[in-house]
């Protein structure tokens, strides 16, 4: 399948917002993401559904809340595949830890919550794109928010979710990876 279409960037979409940094010390810009956050549940041998580290900074002054989301545009579906939506995000954190998209969110901070990702449950789920399907790419996105509460429901979708992200974004900072089966 290495002939089919590459999908632009999904945020090319929407109203352009200011960037800002976002960085990580398990995964970097344009590389593979390493093993341990590729999906063992969906079955990549070796893989852990462990969420990578991530940080931020350079983000505008009257943040007042944060999102993180990971999407994956290149699914066979006509709506992608999210992995791990969190909200929630006081604007004085500016780090996630490495698994911190555990089920449960005991590695989140305080106030922050995840919602159902594509695989059914809140927590991150990590890569396992179709054997043969080529190359997929992993939308690590940090939401700076003008607002500490999005209002979306613990129980809320990732579309949802991201609808009211629509009106609320004020910058946004992307770090993409790649994964192949």
């Amino acid at each position: 399948m290495a002939d089919r279409p590459v999908p632009p960037n999904p945020y090319d979409f929407l109203p352009q917002v200011p960037s800002f940094a976002v960085t990580s010390t398990d995964i970097s810009e344009g590389e593979t993401l390493p093993m341990p956050h590729a999906s063992g549940r969906f079955g990549v041998e070796g893989g852990e559904d462990r969420s990578p580290q991530l940080s931020w900074s350079g983000f505008p002054e009257g943040t007042r809340g944060f999102a993180v989301t990971c999407y994956d545009p290149d699914a066979p579906t006509a709506s992608g595949f999210w992995h791990w939506i969190v909200t929630g995000i006081p604007a004085s954190v500016t780090e996630l830890p490495a698994g911190a998209g555990e089920e449960g969110g005991a590695n989140l901070p305080e106030g922050a919550y995840m919602l159902r990702n594509d695989g059914g449950f809140a927590g991150y789920i990590g890569a396992a794109p179709p054997a043969g399907h080529g190359p997929h790419r992993y939308y690590f996105v940090v939401h700076a928010l003008d607002t500490d509460d999005l209002g979306v429901p613990a129980e809320g979708s990732p579309a949802f979710h991201g609808f009211n992200l629509f009106g609320h974004t004020l910058a946004r900072g992307t770090l993409v990876a790649t994964f192949e089966s």
